[in-house]
């Protein structure tokens, strides 16, 4: 029975040393198969997170020395810092030997429905780079766009914030100010603030030109290069229509004044009008008349 007992621990013995021998066998088969596999995976990780590294650095220095906004550097370096991440992931997945199909249609059915969702909010963010980069107006610029006329106080990624001349604040959506009509009222150096009346159609015009260009030019604000001026713009049948031309200097913004421009611009706006009816009434250079001569035949 000792021997029995003795042979059979034997053989569980033996047994267990061809398993474990295999498994040793098995793992070392493993290991010069995957081991090559898995430093280049590793090589390539290290390598790759230095490239993005390098790739980010380089990018700042171009947005810095183009001058781009701030907020779009910071929206531009991490899409392009996880899209080079992703990519690095995803080969380094292949090195492996793993399949990376299944992963592709994975992250293609998350962008799909994530795209699908947020369809609005990813025009708008859209348009915010593509005004950020293009930059049609920048902050303290006085536009007009979608019926909306003020200041632009900020741009961001998604909303572009106006303060209107009511003390308003506006959210304007990126997305369809991006593509719409921008009027930029302060591109230029100077700015021309177009004011029409009308005069009774026996009025010594040149003489009316005058008076107006001369009441433009009492205002503080209008100023003398390029010259105020004033035109026929039509001739109606109770009078002829004038529209008056003065124009203001575009100052630079100052964000301890950031309502100058609007100051400027409603002043001369208002100003001129008033000035240049007091001095027509002054001169006597008369309204078209609007009443009805009616007359009985005796």
């Amino acid at each position: 029975m000792f021997f029995s007992l003795q042979n059979n621990l034997q053989n569980v013995m033996g047994e267990g040393a061809d398993k474990l021998s295999y498994g040793v066998d098995k793992l070392t088969d493993m290991a010069i198969e995957y081991a090559p596999k898995l430093l280049l995976a590793v090589l390539f990780y290290i390598v790759g997170q230095w490239v993005i590294k390098w790739v980010s650095r380089l990018l700042q220095k171009i947005f810095r020395k183009r001058h781009f906004d701030p907020s779009l550097q910071s929206f531009l370096s991490s899409i392009i810092k996880v899209s080079l991440v992703v990519l690095m992931l995803l080969t380094v997945i292949s090195i492996l030997g793993v399949d990376i199909t299944s992963f592709a249609a994975l992250l293609a059915g998350a962008g799909l429905a994530i795209g699908s969702a947020l369809n609005g909010s990813l025009g708008n963010f859209a348009g915010g780079v593509m005004i950020l980069i293009l930059k049609p107006f920048k902050i303290g610029d006085l536009i007009e766009a979608q019926n909306n006329f003020g200041i632009v106080q900020e741009i961001g990624i998604a909303y572009t914030t106006i303060l209107t001349s009511q003390n308003k604040t506006i959210h304007l959506p990126n997305g369809a100010l991006s593509t719409g009509v921008i009027n930029n009222y302060t591109r230029q150096e100077n700015l021309r603030i177009d004011l029409t009346l009308t005069v009774a159609d026996d009025t010594d015009v040149q003489r009316a030109r005058e008076i107006a260009v001369a009441a433009m030019k009492s205002q503080p604000n209008v100023i003398s290069e390029p010259a105020p001026d004033i035109k026929i713009t039509e001739l109606k049948d109770n009078g002829i229509k004038l529209v008056l031309w003065p124009r203001i200097r575009v100052k630079p913004y100052d964000p301890k004044n950031p309502r100058q421009m609007e100051a400027d611009y409603y002043s001369v706006y208002f100003g001129v009008q008033e000035a240049v009816k007091t001095a027509f009434q002054k001169h006597g250079i008369e309204k078209p008349s609007t009443g009805v001569d009616v007359r009985q035949e005796q």
